[in-house]
């Protein structure tokens, strides 16, 4: 049965991935600030900034299947040059937007829905410069978890950790070869993730074939997560 299911933030990176995915077989609903890059699928666009608008709950359908919410930080630093300003903004973009919207469209959640959010590694494996994103992502787990117990077995809701993923969010990151081949060797796989790694997953934890899984934390990370080969 085709799904209807709502993207907040898929029109770059795993987000727009995630569309290409799962707009093969369901209504997919995009709701993000730009669209350059939807054109070619058939997907419904919905212009919304997550840190600022509200969701338009008139352009979605009575009912949603499925929901990801995509929007992302990127800020490391040592926590010495790290602002207070960076700590609130990572909260704002990451968790504090992403109960806003949840808000929203928690009524519109069909009998055995699911919701997807993402946090990072660097949650449940401590690593240097990442205090202020850890902090955002570990409230997402913690929300995620509370959420899958409050509305089981009506909701479904999960989380995917990943590692680095070569998307534009990371491109500082992996801007040279140099760079890319030192962030590779670091991972078990010796490769940095791709879009399509966790688009993968995230369509596999909105369809049927996970419906006995629920607050769970996925950790799709190149193995950097729970093996240490060095």
């Amino acid at each position: 049965m085709s799904k209807n299911i709502l993207l907040i933030g898929g029109s770059h990176g795993i987000g727009l991935a995630m569309a290409q995915y799962l707009s093969k077989e369901n209504n997919v609903y995009v709701a993000s600030r730009s669209n350059e890059e939807l054109g070619v699928l058939n997907v419904t666009h919905i212009p919304f900034d997550a840190t600022t608008d509200e969701l338009d709950t008139s352009k979605l359908p009575e009912e949603l299947h499925g929901f990801a919410y995509c929007p992302g930080s990127i800020n490391l630093k040592p926590f010495k040059m790290m602002s207070l300003d960076t700590f609130e903004q990572d909260m704002q973009v990451n968790f504090f937007s992403m109960v806003k919207v949840v808000k929203t469209i928690i009524s519109l959640m069909g009998d055995k829905a699911s919701m997807v959010f993402f946090s990072t590694v660097a949650v449940g494996t401590g690593m240097p410069f990442h205090t202020s994103v850890a902090a955002a992502k570990g409230a997402i787990e913690g929300f995620a978890k509370s959420m899958a117990a409050e509305y089981a077995p009506k909701i479904r809701v999960n989380v995917i950790a990943p590692s680095l993923v070569d998307t534009p969010l990371a491109g500082r990151l992996l801007n040279n070869d140099k760079k890319r081949e030192m962030m590779a060797a670091r991972h078990p796989l010796k490769r940095v993730g791709e879009a399509s790694d966790i688009a993968n997953i995230a369509t596999f934890l909105l369809s049927d074939d996970s419906s006995w899984m629920t607050g769970q934390v996925v950790g799709v990370d190149g193995g950097i997560g729970s093996l240490n080969v060095s």
